[in-house]
């Protein structure tokens, strides 16, 4: 149901869009001009696409966080820490509302976890073997309750679909200005030359770049509310206890894949204007976060 919503609520983005470019004329301006494009159809035709792809890959989400990572889903616990991490993880999904997820351990030295998966009721929630071994119960516990968190939120299908109307809405344009481009300044009036397929690559790479800090700045927020869930379902001292130990490792390689940094409890603290380009807040915000909260 939250996906049928929230596609719902995008789609009617996606019309409100096409009404606003008929009210404006848009569409007789780019004619004046040359342009004969049909914005209709290229809305609809980007929409699928960008939607598509996103779709896809929350689909096969778990499926690809297992193959990156080389989490080993625990079936039957086979010692005292893997009958602990699956028991805490039944706790917390209980006490979140959610159905358990299937528990991993990565073989990785970071510390680090992450959550994933297209279905609140069956996601994949997976920890680093390096954060078992150095993280205290209490501390691990609570960021087993924040990647709980992602999932209870349903963040990991909120943050595809925002990614499917990034990438409609930079497809759309991309293809406005190379289509316009084409006819207005490289005069072709059928068919589509060099210039249209040079000048929709080189955009649709800019508003990709700027488009993404839309994507990122969502990614930062949902953080705040994933410790705010890991301080409730756990603890909150050992929620910020977590996180002040993460800050003693800052500057450790984090080695998850990129595609997964987002869906981790921390990752490289950037500085500056690439700030706004990193999927998770730096530490001591979320520390200050939790104190005052």
């Amino acid at each position: 149901m939250r996906i049928l919503l929230f596609l719902g609520t995008n789609m009617a983005v996606l019309l409100l869009v096409g009404i606003v470019f008929n009210l404006l004329g848009l569409q007789g301006i780019l004619a004046q001009n040359g342009v004969d494009l049909n914005l209709g159809p290229l809305l609809i035709m980007c929409a699928l696409f960008g939607f598509g792809g996103s779709l896809i890959s929350l689909f096969l989400s778990k499926w690809m966080a297992k193959r990156a990572t080389g989490a080993y889903v625990i079936e039957q616990p086979r010692n005292a820490q893997e009958q602990w991490l699956v028991a805490t993880v039944k706790e917390l999904a209980e006490e979140a509302g959610i159905g358990m997820p299937e528990v991993a351990i990565f073989p990785s030295e970071a510390s680090n976890a992450f959550a994933t998966g297209w279905n609140r009721n069956a996601a994949l929630v997976a920890v680093s073997a390096g954060l078992l071994q150095r993280f205290k119960p209490e501390e691990a516990r609570a960021v087993m309750a924040h990647e709980i968190g992602h999932v209870a939120n349903g963040d990991m299908v909120t943050l595809t679909l925002i990614q499917g109307v990034v990438n409609t809405f930079v497809l759309f344009l991309a293809r406005i200005i190379g289509h316009t481009v084409d006819r207005v300044v490289f005069k072709n009036e059928r068919g589509y030359g060099i210039g249209y397929y040079a000048v929709t690559i080189v955009a649709q790479l800019v508003l990709s770049f700027l488009a993404s800090a839309i994507v990122f700045w969502f990614s930062r927020w949902r953080e705040y509310r994933a410790d705010q869930a890991g301080a409730t379902l756990a603890s909150k001292q050992g929620m910020i206890a977590a996180l002040q130990r993460l800050q003693l490792e800052q500057g450790q390689p984090q080695e998850l894949p990129g595609e997964l940094k987002a869906f981790g409890i921390s990752e490289q603290l950037k500085q500056g204007l690439s700030g706004l380009f990193s999927s998770h807040p730096p530490l001591d915000d979320r520390i200050r976060a939790l104190q005052q909260g």
